[in-house]
């Protein structure tokens, strides 16, 4: 039964990181969003809700200063203070912009987002699990080969969530007329848009895939959907 202890806790801390993190994450949201309303947006939301048969799309505007879009597990669509400011400023155009919408819908679609919210505990178990078991054999370097582990792990699974969004995205933008041009050319903008004061490209961009792939991707799609 003893053997089996590292397993039992890192499922009940799974859990209990779960319900925290889901809790922690509904109340930064609520506490910093608020409807983005800007009737020259409306006109691309518009379409791809009608393209969704939706009456109408929501996005909320998250007051952080990162360039990001994000899909919370309850299934709301949200655009950075950053983000939209880059938008304001002429860096990217409102079709670009329902390009980063139509992307965090995919994520919603394809239940990424819930799904990853529960990944983030199941890694946070993993992690510890693998350091209990590890650090028996390795000591001092057990926690760190664990980490190294889960890190790539979760990798993998985010750049796979990415591809699978931006099909999704891609199909969506097509069917509403405003086509895949704007998700590609947005791609390109990204690191640029996404880089921090001191010139470094931030930490989610390690998780994503490459721009180029990601283009290469996109065409292949639209390759395959004139054929």
């Amino acid at each position: 039964m003893l053997k089996f202890t590292p397993i039992l806790l890192a499922i009940l801390y799974a859990i209990g990181m779960y319900r925290f993190s889901v809790w922690r994450t509904t109340r930064e949201l609520d506490a910093k969003s608020t409807e983005l309303a800007d009737p020259a947006l409306k006109p691309m939301f518009d379409r791809m809700a009608k393209a969704l048969d939706l009456p109408r799309i929501r996005v909320h505007l998250y007051e952080i200063k990162p360039v990001n879009g994000l899909a919370a597990p309850d299934g709301r669509i949200f655009i950075t203070r950053g983000f939209y400011e880059k938008y304001r400023a002429g860096e990217v155009t409102a079709e670009e912009l329902a390009s980063v919408i139509a992307h965090e819908l995919g994520h919603v679609a394809l239940g990424h987002s819930r799904r990853r919210m529960i990944d983030f505990s199941g890694q946070n178990a993993i992690r510890t699990a693998l350091a209990m078991v590890l650090s028996r054999f390795l000591p001092g370097i057990g926690v760190w080969i664990a980490n190294g582990i889960t890190t790539l792990l979760a990798a993998g699974l985010s750049r796979s969530d990415e591809y699978e969004a931006d099909e999704y995205a891609a199909a969506l933008l097509t069917k509403a007329g405003i086509g895949t041009a704007p998700q590609k050319s947005l791609f390109e903008k990204l690191e640029k848009l996404t880089q921090t004061n001191m010139g470094a490209a931030p930490a989610w961009l390690l998780s994503h895939p490459k721009t180029a792939q990601r283009i290469a991707a996109i065409e292949s799609l639209e390759n395959k959907w004139r054929a």
